[in-house]
This record gives C-alpha cells, sequence and structure tokens, in this order.
C-alpha cells in the first residue's frame, strides 16, 4: 500500500482521538446485500463476508500499521470510490483529516508524489498546530451542536515537479461524509453562552481548549481528499503580491512565478523602459535586474539599425505584444541584426515582448520573457498571458503615478516648497475650492492663506566684501586675457609685418591699463564684444598663415572657459568658495532648524545669496493643534542667537581651507510687534501683509547698509553679531541670552550702539558682540536646542 504522511505534525494536540473505519462505506454495501436487483448484489454480500470476519475495520483502529495488514480488503472497499477510468485524471486520496495521512491514491495523484521527488514532506503550506485545533473544534460545534461557523480556509500544498524543475500548487477540497463525531463522557456540553463565548475569542486558545479539551470526542471513519492544480491561479496571486511588494528581490519572485506558470525551469525575465521623448531604450533601476534584449550599453536608440521595422512599428508605435517563436528564423529574415546577435548571444531561442503603457506621453515598461528553446513561448503561451497582463499594466500604473508622485514632491521640496508646518492650511483651502467646485460653484476661488498675529525672527549672516571681491576677480580674469591677446599680437607682428597687428595691439594695451585702475559698469561687455568683433577675427587669419601662429592662438582659447568663452579662472576659485561656504552654513542651518522645529512649530525659509539669510515667524495662527505660549518666542530668540555664534564657527573653521579666505558678518533683527503674512500667489511665497507691516521689510533689505551714528564704521563686520533692535525691553531681553552665552564661552564683549536714520526708518539701534571662535569646535557636538532649554530651567 502506498502511503504518505506528513514530516511536521507528530506532535499535533487535537480535541479529537482518530480512529480509522469504514463503517458507513460498509453500512452501503450492507444495503446492496439486501437488494437482489442491485448492480452490486453480489459483490456486496462477498464484501459483507469478507468484513464480517475483520470487524476492527469496522469498529474503528487507530494503530496505523494496520492499513498495510489489510491493504487487500480496503482497497476492495474503497474501489467505488476511485473508479478505473478516472484514476489518471482525478488527484485524489483517501485520507485521514487533521493528521494527513492518506493512505490510497488515483494514479495521477501517485504520479505526483513520485516527481516530487524523496526528500518531499507533504507538508501544508502554512499550518499551524493551534490552527488544526480550531478547525476540529469548529467542525465539533457544527457536527455536535449543530453550530455552524464559516471557517473555510483553504488548505495547499505545494509539490516540486523533479521532471520540469518547477513547483505546482494544488487546493485540497475535502469530503467527511464517511465520518462521525462522537462525544466522550470528558466531553463538557456546549451551550448557546459558551457558542457566543467562543466567537468572540477565536484568537485565544486557551478558551477553546476549556471549551473542548484534548482527546474529549472521537473522529471515527475516514474523508475523501481531492486536490485541484490551481498553479495559474496562484501565480497570479503571488504576481499581484510580488507586484504590491516592490522590494529588491522582485524580478527574481517573478521569474519563479512565471516559470510556475509556463512550467519552464529556465524561462527568463528583464524589464526594459523605453523612453518616448527621446526614443531610447533603457535598462531598469530594479537592483540586479537586466534587460534581456539591451546589449551590454545601459540604452539604445529604438531604430530599424537595431531592431526590425516590424517589431519597431508593433511594439514601440502600437504598443502590441509580439513573439518570436524562433530566433534563429527570425535572424535569417533579418540578416541577422543586432537584435538577433544579442539574443542569440544570450542563448535565447524564443521570446515574447509586452509593451505596457506607463505615462500619458507613451513612455513604456517592456516586459521580456524568453525561452532558451524555440517554439517554447509562441502565439499560443502569448495568449495565456491575457490574464496576467492586466496585472503588470495595474502595477506598472501604480508604479509610475508613485514615481510622479516623487518626483513632484522632490519639485516642491526643493522649488517651490510649502513649509510643513503651514501645510495644513494650503489642504484646509485646497479641500474647500474642491468642494465648491463639486457644488457647481461656476468660479471657486482658492482662499487667501493669511496668519496673523505672528512674531518674526530674522538672521543673516553676509559674506563680508563680496562685491569687491568679485569684481577683483573679474579685473583680474580680464588683465590676464587681455595680456594673452597682446602676446598672440606680438607674435603675429613678427611673423607679418601688417599695421593693423600693431593698431589692434595699441587698442587691446589702452583696454588693458583702464582694467588695471578698476573696473566701470559695463567694462566687461565691451571688452568681450571688442575681442568677438575685431580681434577673433584676426586669429583666425593668423592660424591659417602659419603653424607657430596657430599653437599660439589655440594656447589662447585653451585658457577660455569651454561655456562663458572668456578667462574664468579667479572668478572660478571665488565662486566656488562662495558655493562652499554657503552649503556649508545652509546644511548646518537646515540641521539645526529640525531641532528648533521639535520644539515647537514654526514657520522657516532660507535663502543663499552670498551668504545665508532666513526668516522665521511664530504663533498660535500657524498651527492648529498645538497651544501657543510666548516662551516658545523667548526660546526660538536665544536659539537664534546661539545658532548664528555657532555658524560663525562653521565659517571660521573653514576658512583656511578655501581659495579664497572668506570671512561672515552676522546680523540679527528683533521685531517685538506681531505681524500677518501673506502668501503670494504671483510669487509663491510668503510676505508681509499690510502697509504698517511693510516698514518690517524696508528694514531688512537696508540694516546691513547701516552705519554706527556719527561714523563711517558699518554696522555688520567679522567676528562680531549684530542684534538690530528698536525698543529697550527688546534689548534688555537679549542681554539676559547674551550673559548666559559669554557664561557658555560663545560670546565675548558688548558694545550698544546707536545707528544712522535709514531712508523711511528712524531711531534704531543695537547690541553688537563679539564671537569667541572654538580651536576646537565640532557640529556634531554642538548643544542641542533641549540642551538649551535644560541649562535655562537649572
Amino acid at each position: 500500500m502506498f502511503m504518505q504522511e506528513p514530516d511536521s505534525l507528530e506532535n499535533l494536540e487535537l480535541p479529537l482521538q482518530i480512529y480509522v473505519s469504514f463503517d458507513k462505506v460498509f453500512s452501503y454495501f450492507e444495503k446492496y446485500a439486501l437488494q437482489k436487483d442491485h448492480p452490486y448484489y453480489e459483490s456486496a454480500k462477498l464484501m459483507v463476508k469478507e468484513f464480517k470476519n475483520h470487524p476492527e475495520l469496522i469498529e474503528g483502529f487507530n494503530d496505523f500499521s494496520l492499513f498495510e495488514k489489510y491493504q487487500k480488503q480496503i482497497d476492495f472497499l474503497l474501489e467505488p470510490l476511485f473508479p478505473e477510468p478516472l484514476l489518471l485524471n482525478e488527484i485524489k486520496a483517501a485520507s485521514v483529516p487533521f493528521v494527513f495521512t492518506s493512505f490510497k491514491f488515483s494514479t495521477r495523484f501517485e504520479n505526483i508524489l513520485n516527481n516530487a521527488g524523496d526528500d518531499y514532506g507533504f507538508k501544508i503550506r502554512n499550518l499551524e498546530e493551534n490552527e488544526m485545533y480550531l478547525h476540529a473544534c469548529v467542525m465539533i460545534l457544527g457536527y455536535c451542536y449543530g453550530y455552524h461557523i464559516d471557517l473555510k480556509r483553504p488548505f495547499f500544498f505545494d509539490i516540486p515537479d523533479k521532471i520540469s524543475g518547477t513547483t505546482k500548487h494544488y487546493r485540497v477540497a475535502f469530503n467527511g461524509d464517511f465520518s462521525e463525531i462522537i462525544p466522550t463522557k470528558n466531553a463538557p456540553k456546549i451551550t448557546e453562552e459558551d457558542y457566543k463565548l467562543l466567537l468572540d475569542n477565536f484568537d485565544d486558545i486557551e478558551v477553546w481548549k476549556e471549551k473542548f479539551p484534548p482527546n474529549s470526542y472521537i473522529f471515527k471513519g475516514f474523508g475523501i481528499m481531492n486536490l485541484f492544480d490551481v498553479t495559474a491561479d496562484e501565480t497570479l496571486s503571488s504576481l499581484r503580491d510580488n507586484l504590491l511588494r516592490q522590494d529588491e528581490n522582485l524580478l527574481v519572485d517573478m521569474q519563479q512565478n512565471l516559470r510556475e506558470f509556463y512550467n519552464i525551469k529556465d524561462l527568463k525575465l528583464g524589464f526594459s523602459i523605453f523612453d518616448a521623448i527621446n526614443t531610447k531604450l533603457c535598462k531598469t533601476s530594479v537592483k540586479n535586474s537586466d534587460s534581456l534584449i539591451l546589449s551590454n550599453e545601459a540604452e539604445i536608440s529604438c531604430n530599424n539599425d537595431y531592431f526590425c521595422q516590424g517589431i519597431v512599428n508593433k511594439v514601440f508605435h502600437n504598443h502590441e505584444l509580439i513573439t518570436i517563436s524562433d530566433v534563429e528564423k527570425y535572424g535569417e529574415s533579418t540578416d541577422r541584426n543586432p537584435f538577433y546577435k544579442n539574443l542569440k548571444s544570450k542563448g535565447i531561442q524564443s521570446i515574447i515582448l509586452i509593451p505596457i503603457k506607463a505615462t500619458e506621453n507613451n513612455d513604456l515598461a517592456l516586459l521580456e520573457i524568453a525561452s532558451p528553446r524555440a517554439y517554447e513561448l509562441n502565439s499560443v503561451t502569448q495568449d495565456k498571458l491575457k490574464d496576467i497582463i492586466p496585472v503588470f499594466e495595474a502595477a506598472v500604473k501604480r508604479s509610475s503615478e508613485e514615481r510622479q508622485n516623487i518626483l513632484e514632491a522632490t519639485i516642491q521640496e526643493h522649488y517651490t516648497t510649502i513649509h510643513p508646518t503651514v501645510k495644513w492650511r494650503f489642504y484646509e483651502a485646497a479641500e474647500k475650492y474642491h468642494k465648491d467646485k463639486f457644488q457647481s460653484d461656476e468660479n471657486p476661488k482658492l482662499d487667501d492663506i493669511v496668519f496673523e498675529n505672528v512674531c518674526p525672527l530674522f538672521g543673516q549672516s553676509d559674506i563680508k566684501g563680496s562685491s569687491l571681491a568679485r569684481n577683483t576677480a573679474i579685473k583680474n580674469d580680464l588683465v590676464v586675457q587681455l595680456s594673452l591677446a597682446v602676446e598672440v599680437l606680438e607674435k603675429a607682428c613678427e611673423k607679418e609685418n601688417l599695421p593693423i597687428y600693431e593698431e589692434l595691439m595699441f587698442r587691446v594695451e589702452e583696454y588693458l591699463l583702464r582694467v588695471k585702475k578698476g573696473l566701470k559698469a559695463g567694462d566687461e561687455i565691451g571688452i568681450i564684444d571688442f575681442l568677438k568683433r575685431e580681434i577673433y577675427p584676426v586669429f583666425n587669419h593668423a592660424k591659417r598663415m602659419d603653424i607657430e601662429l596657430e599653437k599660439v592662438v589655440e594656447m589662447y582659447m585653451d585658457r577660455l572657459d569651454k561655456n562663458l568663452h572668456v578667462v574664468y579662472e579667479q572668478r572660478k576659485a571665488y565662486e566656488e568658495s562662495v558655493t562652499i561656504l554657503n552649503e556649508n552654513l545652509a546644511n548646518y542651518l537646515d540641521k539645526k532648524q529640525e531641532e528648533a522645529q521639535a520644539m515647537f512649530p514654526h514657520y522657516f525659509e532660507r535663502y543663499k545669496t552670498d551668504g545665508v539669510e532666513f526668516n522665521m515667524y511664530i504663533g498660535q495662527s500657524l498651527v492648529h493643534n498645538k497651544k501657543y505660549d510666548p516662551l516658545y518666542l523667548y526660546n526660538l530668540r536665544l536659539w537664534q542667537l546661539q545658532m548664528m555664534c555657532e555658524m560663525e564657527n562653521v565659517a571660521h573653521k573653514l576658512k583656511d581651507d578655501l581659495d579664497h579666505k572668506l570671512e561672515i558678518a552676522s546680523l540679527i533683527l528683533v521685531h517685538s510687534n506681531p505681524l500677518s503674512i501673506k502668501f503670494r500667489m504671483d510669487e509663491k511665497k510668503f510676505d508681509v501683509d499690510g502697509a504698517y507691516n511693510i516698514r518690517y521689510e524696508i528694514i531688512k533689505k537696508r540694516i546691513d547698509k547701516a552705519h554706527i551714528k556719527g561714523t563711517n564704521e558699518r554696522l555688520t563686520v567679522p567676528g562680531k553679531i549684530a542684534i538690530v533692535y528698536s525698543q529697550d525691553k527688546d534689548a534688555k531681553e537679549y542681554r539676559k541670552y547674551i550673559k548666559y552665552l559669554q557664561a557658555k564661552k560663545l560670546l565675548g564683549k558688548v558694545e550698544k550702539l546707536e545707528l544712522e536714520d535709514l531712508q523711511g526708518v528712524l531711531g534704531l539701534k543695537a547690541l553688537r558682540v563679539e564671537v569667541i571662535y572654538k580651536t576646537d569646535f565640532n557640529e556634531k557636538t554642538t548643544m542641542t536646542i533641549d540642551q538649551l532649554i535644560e541649562d535655562i530651567k537649572a
């Protein structure tokens, strides 16, 4: 007798004692043996006589070794349940439920298990011991007490096929008509209250074991287990799951799915992307994946030089599937084009190309399914993809939308950002707009985004002397360029004595003297225009006249920037120094801002010019789920002052590493009166709202040029932080912060200053405090805002 037992249920606990009995089948034969006109009458009499000699087959047994002893009798008894015409079609077995021990199989089922290999253990997929206990309890409830619970969780077997090298998936249907359940004297009677308690405690196995103690019921009989091949359905389901998962093993898992679907153990899967705008085919960004149809290059042009016209038209223009069932035959018809050669080099003999529209501008995701054997993939196998393609289309669409969302989020973050603190208000306005639009408002309008009664904070770290340094760099580059032009003209005079060379040289030297004395507005443009219009045509003539002159002219041209066509050496060094300093200051500020936001959400915006400047606004109207207190404003002001000290140290530490030794001058503007800010739709940014509040913006734009009253000294100087205010109470507040930071050895001496009146702004004052630079300054070990607040509390 062929028997199959799972290797994972040796110590399975159940509320049932399992006894195998053929009583219910035997009862049919007893009935047939009393009906002389029944077709089974004679065989039924023999069966009854035989089985009365073996009462344990009817009364039941739990010693499974008896299966072998009574193999002949059991086969004889169950023969009507396994009709010979269906043995090669049905996947059927007589089985003991819950322990999944099977003892009689259809021929097809036996063949499937033989092909599975000796190491296959007849395992039920994802089966847990507690789950089987619950299934047994539910069966008892229905059979013995009439409480029917729908717990139809299907069981599956995943059985390998050693011949094809794939795994087949089978769903189990169990027929329990040949069994019964009998309560023992130890079985508690289940009441309606017990039933309701069980319904509310499905996940509590102890409650179920209390109502159905182990071995408290007797299962008597056997079952018929039918298996149905659901490999195609499982492949579809698994593909959906894998496409939703989208991790780095995606392609490998999908390839295995399709191998099982097509029963091809060495099937290959690839992806590529068709860029409709640039008409290029590119490899995907899925980790560890390659396109099957591309060569070693990352991208190719989709034209007749690589593909044949048929593939270009059908796949890339009409977006239709195409199958090449015989690659060699395709090669003959296309004069062995590059596409054929690439397939041949990869051992591909048949392939299906599936274009899936990814975007509205006709970008395609190209799915590539290939086999190393001709005709293994063909128009018939292509037709089987009808149920799978919609899954890929949905996944590609979702992936494209996700990518679009990521791109839009990146654009918003880096180009048209809306600060997270105030984003809630924009959502409110957008929801109202769409609600009005949905309710048939002909002309819905977006609400103005205004935040009232917010307290502003402004700070800047300006690169000192940036205009002068930039002009000096421009002047020096022009001196070099004009000097090089003079050298070329001198060489030309030596080779060809033409008066025009001397006249041009005279004019170039005039420009050179003028530049050395100092640049004026428009000088640079005028000089470059002169060189292009009158000097370069002469250079072209000189190049054609003499090889030596050609080399001299080429040396001149090599000194010019390839894009700007001017000498761009000192300016480049200066701009790179400015960029490095700006990036370091901005990155440090952004990192510290994250800490400040954690204290209390506030609006923050930062700009990079020749240095860094930033605006902050804090107040109740900016948040909708937190309670604002003025204490948060005081904390933010102290944080700003400390952070400006640290940014001074960042710049000071970086100075020696720059080509140009840049320094910054820092400023804080204090404004005590709350104001309103409004989002300007035309400029896509916030600005102060109201005529009175405009004064604040005027001060911001002009304050860094202010002088100390009665002197020519600028307020902002390197090594000091200027704190500008108009009310004495603000100075009193900031003196406390300065005193605290002096105790931390971050700040030094303080000056109290009056400022000259600015146009439209009178009566401003300032505290200017010295910054103490740390020789061991480390950005990673600076004081956090939490530490700052704890220090203040102490």
